[in-house]
């Protein structure tokens, strides 16, 4: 993959559940209190208005969340400590009903420092109606982690018929090499994703080493 095609990294790649190489222990950004979900849920409980946040889940769990959006503004008027106990609820409910019908796992709410910056830069170009920055950091991760292991790869190689270890060195970088820029590329070319159940796809079968 060429630097001009890393550039156009599709800001779709940048879902709740974050992307495939983020490290594991990265959050995803829908359980977070600063997430979307929970921005909306707030909203919804201030106006009193279950409607916005009803996006989030799918139509079968519709009522399951009327319902509980109803409990809650009930608990809400019994006092200060009550209505967050009760908002803590709704948030948690909502993130892990919407996370299910994603087919992801639900492990809490996190805080919202909890963030992957990039999804965070997702977030905020949908606010200012510019992705340019957003596409900047992408490429420009996409392309030290290229270089990165390109330089291993290429190092690893020069040493690779020395002794059996050695060669043993450079089938790691090459298969984490070859993996990384692979994919790279189906998600660079390919569809538009539908939601969080995706994430962490294995490279294709034709690429298995």
């Amino acid at each position: 993959m060429n630097l001009k095609m890393a550039k156009k990294l599709p800001a779709a790649l940048l879902v709740c559940s974050g992307l495939w190489f983020i490290p594991a222990q990265v959050s995803a950004h829908c359980d977070t209190l600063d997430g979307p979900v929970v921005v909306t849920a707030r909203a919804a409980l201030e106006k009193g208005d279950v409607t916005p946040v009803l996006k989030w889940v799918k139509k079968e769990d519709e009522k399951d969340i009327r319902d509980r959006f109803h409990k809650t503004l009930a608990v809400r008027k019994q006092g200060r400590e009550a209505q967050e106990l009760a908002d803590l609820y709704f948030f948690e409910s909502l993130v892990r009903i919407h996370r299910a019908g994603e087919g992801a796992p639900y492990t809490g709410l996190k805080p919202g420092e909890a963030v992957e910056p990039a999804v965070a830069a997702a977030d905020k170009a949908l606010e200012t109606g510019s992705v340019d920055l957003l596409v900047r950091l992408v490429a420009d991760a996409a392309e030290k982690g290229i270089r990165e292991r390109f330089t291993r790869a290429a190092g690893a190689r020069k040493h690779a018929e020395h002794t059996v270890e050695a060669g043993r060195q450079f089938v790691a970088a090459y298969v984490d090499f070859t993996h990384y820029v692979e994919r790279l590329h189906m998600d660079a070319t390919g569809p538009l994703g539908h939601g969080h159940g995706n994430a962490g796809a294995p490279a294709s079968p034709a690429h298995q080493h």
